[in-house]
């Protein structure tokens, strides 16, 4: 099986953490918040030094769990198609469930991304969370693992069932 590397990203306030916090069990996979990161690194800096500086720190811990054989959950804001390719992800997560943060450096430098897996546009990180994990399961599916197959339609729980 190959393992992972899943950036979760978007601006400030939009829903990350949430998600990512969700999604981690799911997965088994190691989570990567940047503030605790940061907080770890002593580093508030978020001078375009400072963030280089943190999006190394986040690929070089990314990497590390990777070759642990784990999946690697990244929950940064990753602001720029510069700091998207140089983290170089292989499924990326658009949280873009806001249109501006209360980070006004931050907003100044944001790029929406072209390229991106899955574009969350609701706060509903349950449901995200199982698409997600679907999407990313599929193609690291473990066939000689006991499986079942459900057939018929998918529709969620509720009262009666």
């Amino acid at each position: 099986m190959k393992f992972k590397k899943i950036l979760i990203m978007g601006l400030p306030g939009s829903g990350k953490s949430y998600l990512s916090n969700l999604l981690a069990p799911m997965l088994k996979a190691i989570w990567l918040n940047a503030d605790q990161v940061r907080k770890d690194a002593n580093d508030w800096d978020f001078s375009p030094e400072g963030r280089i500086r943190q999006a190394n720190r986040m690929k070089k811990l990314s990497e590390k769990a990777i070759q642990e054989g784990k999946h690697v959950i990244a929950d940064f804001v990753c602001p720029t198609p510069k700091t998207r390719e140089d983290y170089n992800p292989d499924y990326v997560v658009w949280m873009d469930t806001i249109e501006e943060s209360r980070f006004d450096d931050t907003n100044k430098i944001f790029i929406s991304p072209e390229s991106y897996n899955t574009r969350v546009t609701t706060k509903n990180g349950e449901v995200w969370a199982l698409r997600i994990a679907d999407d990313i399961q599929e193609y690291t599916f473990d066939n000689k693992k006991p499986t079942a197959q459900m057939l018929g339609r998918w529709q969620p729980w509720h009262q009666g069932h």
